[in-house]
Order: C-alpha cells, then structure tokens, then sequence
C-alpha cells in the first residue's frame, strides 16, 4: 500500500486531501475505517483516478505491466503519477505515459545523497527483502539454522553465503546470523568487506581485480567478461560445502549479472538452496527461473519475485515514510510545484508536459531530446 493511515493525518497538515481506493489497504492490514479516523475519503478506483491531481502507487506502469496498463486510460492529461516504475528498462511505458500527458516520478531513481535518505525506496524494500529471503530458505532447506547440543546428539549450525553487500544483502546477513548460522558475504567492492564483518559475517576475498566495481552513487558497476569468468571460478570452490546461498547482486538499469553458473549448482551439497533475489532482472543463477522455486538434481534454485509483498504491512510503512517525505518535497502551501532546480526532483522526473524528460531514459531509449 502507498500510504498508511497516519500518512494521511501528516499530508493534510501540508495542506493534502487524500483519497484511498476502496478496501486498498486491506491486504497490509490496513482497513478503510483508519484511513476515515485520520481524516482521508474513501473512494472507489474509478473516482479516485477522476478526482486525484496526484495517484500514488507502489508499482505503476512499467513495474507492473498488466494492472498498470489497465490505468492507463484511467490517466489523463496533466495528472502526477508517482511510484516505482523500472524506468531504465521500461523506457517505452515512459513513452506511453508521456503520450498520455502524465507527469511521472520514478522512485527508484532517488539519488543516494543524504538530503534524500527519508525518501530512498530501494534501500527500504531492500531491507524487506533481505530478511524475506533468510526465511525463504529456512522453509525451503532440509535443516534449521542454529547449532544445537541435544540429548540426540549435537546439530551443526547451517552455513549460508550472500553475495552482494547492499542494503539486501547486509540485512541478509544479520538475519541469517541472528537464526544461528555460520555467514559469509562477498561482494565485488572491497570498501564493503567492513560492514559484511559489522553484521556477523566472514568476508570473502576472492584473487580477482575489482578496481572501479563501485559508481558514484554507491552501487556495483558491471563487470567484463573475464572478471566473471575468474570469479565464478573461485565462487564455485566455495560454494561446495555452503548449506544455503542468497544473491542479490543487482546493477540499476541492467540485466542482473550472472555469478552462479550451472556447473557451480552441480556441484553442491544434495539439500542445498539458491535464493536468487536478482530473478526480477534474470537473476544471479543461470538456471534461475523468475517467479519459480524447482529442483535442479537435489538443488532448490528459487527466484522470488517482488519479494517485500511478503511483509506487506512493513514494507506498506516503510514505502509509505518513503513517500511522504517526497510527496512533503513537491508540496507548497498545499499546491504542485515542480522545482526542477532540486537534484531529487530533477532526478525522479520522468515524463513532462507530453515528453520523456530525464537525459538517462532519453540516452537508454536513443531519443534524441
């Protein structure tokens, strides 16, 4: 859900009337009578989209191509869309909303400066996700997680591997780590190898350069060719006696980098699991199927997909904070303004006034602006 109940008291503060869609909330636990008790009008969908100057989503067209198409003649000229969209790769639902008239802001493209940290939606369902992740292969693993001393004998503690030190993988790490298992982490950006450490993981060090595996912004560039091929070689040794191991290994606005290949799946332990948080961008597994849990021999190989819905009463609050803090950005004395000389504003535009707007889409979809 977009907004949760108390989203709405504080918005009306700042001069916003809020709509809710009928029963919207009701999946995340959130009925219509709290969005009444803090001050928001139900509303049924086709009314909302009629009424609203502002429709806020969780994944509007482009991260959620059937129901996101089905709004789309529910647009209409000069109306804001805001929510997440997967604009780097969706580039031609930019268009159609461009076409549409929309103005649309993508929250995925935040930029990861500190004035904009209240708002950062990736790392938040990010964090839902790394946790979501542990538990999926608790339930899907033939063993618990803790070490155990018993009157049957002692039970050796579970030993998973994350790869990737993001936000998804660090809260990974220290889920796996409070359940009891032995954890190791790696990643290609060597700067990390403290935070893996900081939640209870051994760092791996791979014999493979990485030099510039980092942008700007903080998160993992793409590699050569040659890079992946020595690093899946060094992976695939270590991965022999792992119990469970979680990827999350992600580049914005690309395919998702292949790290585990199928022979390193064959050589496994029978009862081992491959959690592939990546399976949304084709996934960190070759053989990982996005949207299915299966058998390859006697390893699960599994690639959920939009993983924070798992949890979607925290995943609603943390969005929703998320949100709020933009939406608070845009507003002034309770009217739209679009201030394109703010880097956050700038940088999450996408479609404006009949057109796509931000350069990158622009550059990914060779228009020329």
């Amino acid at each position: 859900m977009a907004l949760i109940p108390r989203a709405c008291e504080a918005l009306g503060k700042v001069g916003v009337s809020v709509l809710i869609e009928h029963t919207a909330g009701l999946a995340a636990g959130f009925p219509d009578d709290l969005y009444v008790a803090r001050g928001a009008q139900i509303v049924g969908r086709e009314e909302l989209f009629g009424r609203a100057d502002v429709v806020a989503q969780v994944r509007s067209l482009g991260a959620n191509p059937d129901a996101g198409r089905a709004d789309l003649p529910l647009l209409r000229s000069g109306q804001t869309l805001i929510g997440m969209s997967e604009p780097l790769t969706a580039w031609s639902e930019a268009g159609e909303l461009a076409r549409a008239g929309v103005t649309s802001f993508a929250m995925e493209l935040i930029p990861r400066i500190t004035r904009a940290q209240s708002m950062d939606v990736l790392s938040a369902m990010s964090t839902i996700a790394g946790y979501e992740a542990v538990l999926l292969a608790a339930t899907a693993l033939s063993k618990i997680f803790p070490m155990l001393m018993t009157a049957a004998g002692t039970l050796a503690p579970v030993k998973v591997f994350v790869l990737g030190a993001g936000v998804a993988g660090l809260q990974a790490i220290a889920t796996a780590k409070r359940l009891g298992a032995v954890v190791s982490g790696y990643d290609v950006r060597a700067a990390v190898k403290e935070q893996v450490e900081s939640v209870g993981a051994k760092f791996v060090v791979l014999e493979v350069e990485s030099t510039g595996a980092e942008d700007k912004g903080g998160y993992a560039k793409a590699m050569g060719e040659d890079f992946y091929r020595r690093q899946a070689e060094l992976l695939g040794a270590f991965m022999k006696d792992q119990d469970v191991v979680i990827t999350t290994a992600a580049v914005p606005g690309k395919k998702a980098p292949v790290l585990i290949t199928k022979a390193m799946v064959e050589g496994m332990m029978p009862g081992s699991v491959i959690i592939d948080l990546a399976a949304e961008r084709g996934g960190n597994c070759e053989l990982t199927r996005p949207g299915e849990r299966y058998l390859h021999g006697e390893v699960t190989v599994w690639g959920p997909l939009n993983v924070p819905a798992l949890a979607p009463h925290d995943a609603s609050q943390m969005f929703s904070s998320n949100l709020t803090a933009f939406l608070k950005l845009l507003v002034k004395d309770g009217q739209l303004v679009l201030n394109r000389e703010d880097e956050i504003i700038r940088e999450t535009l996408v479609t404006h006034n009949g057109a796509i707007v931000h350069p990158r889409i622009l550059e990914l979809a060779g228009i020329q602006k």
